[in-house]
């Protein structure tokens, strides 16, 4: 990783350690917006995280997927509730356009609209804050005009998701490929959330006490959570490589193995945090509710395993 994405993480990591504690996280998430707006103000004006994929002769900071995969993935670290991942994917389908509506990228790179793109109508990333929206008809992208929303109740209350409907009133252009840009965010912000599940568990099974001893002194729990680890790094090198090189296929292979990676590391710490875990208080079953509600959203694993199937029949 180069020596500025390093500094790009370093600057989140410190703003969520700041600003975006478990405490804060769930005052966001039950707020009327879903997310906390201070802090979504902070990420775009001091790291100007929602200007990253936007050239600089538009407005934006003139970056590449990878800047944005690295932010998205330190606010999934503590699943922090941003409309970065909508906001994202509308700036990319705003570009495919050869004339791109520059009012509208520049209020989406600023931070103060918010984006959101129609992939399902039914599941919808920040669909209910959404001012700018895009959805895919066919293999074109079309801006949608009189939208109205629903609100869904989710299993995980740290992402909000809307139904979303609309009048097509412009067509944007070409489909770039969205869904698997989306996949490839998706699946970064996965791996985030998995590597913090991971360091959570480990922390408590030092701490937790039986038969006098840490119970993460036990070999067998040893063993468990070094398989666990090694299943997180192999899934991370598989994202990262996949982002650096984006295609179908390597987007498919990404979600696939960060939804898998997730859902298991999530499915052990509730296993070794006990009864505990699923408890309102404790903040593990909020990594256990997005991990099995993200390996849903755009497409469930076996879609992404059906895609690779047809890669090597």
């Amino acid at each position: 990783m180069s020596e500025e994405r390093e500094l790009l993480r370093d600057t989140v990591a410190a703003l969520v350690d700041k600003h975006a504690s478990p405490v804060a996280v769930r005052e966001a998430m039950a707020s009327d917006r879903g997310y906390d707006e201070s802090l979504w103000k902070l990420l775009c004006e001091q790291v100007g995280a929602a200007a990253l994929v936007v050239p600089e002769e538009l407005g934006g900071a003139g970056g590449e997927l990878a800047d944005a995969a690295v932010v998205i993935e330190e606010l999934g670290r503590a699943l922090v509730p941003t409309p970065l991942l909508g906001t994202t994917l509308a700036e990319l389908a705003l570009l495919a356009a050869d004339e791109p509506d520059t009012d509208a990228l520049e209020g989406l790179a600023e931070g103060t609209r918010i984006g959101a793109v129609v992939f399902d109508p039914e599941y919808v990333v920040n669909g209910d804050v959404a001012d700018v929206v895009i959805a895919l008809d066919g293999d074109r992208l079309v801006r949608w005009a009189d939208v109205s929303v629903e609100a869904h109740v989710p299993m995980d209350p740290t992402r909000r998701l809307a139904r979303v409907r609309g009048r097509a009133d412009a067509d944007v252009g070409a489909d770039p490929g969205l869904a698997d840009i989306a996949a490839l965010l998706l699946a970064a912000e996965q791996i985030g959330a998995a590597a913090r599940c991971l360091e959570l568990t480990v922390a408590y099974t030092k701490d937790r006490v039986q038969f006098g001893r840490p119970i993460g002194s036990f070999q067998a729990l040893k063993h468990r959570m070094a398989d666990l680890y090694v299943l997180v790094q192999s899934a991370k090198a598989v994202v990262t490589e996949a982002i650096a090189e984006p295609s179908a296929t390597s987007a498919a292979l990404a979600r696939f193995t960060a939804s898998e990676a997730f859902s298991a590391v999530a499915g052990e710490a509730i296993q070794l945090h006990g009864g505990i875990a699923i408890t309102w208080e404790h903040d593990i079953q909020l990594y256990f509710k997005r991990a099995h509600g993200s390996a849903q959203l755009l497409g469930p694993p076996r879609e992404h395993l059906r895609r690779l199937e047809s890669q090597v029949l």
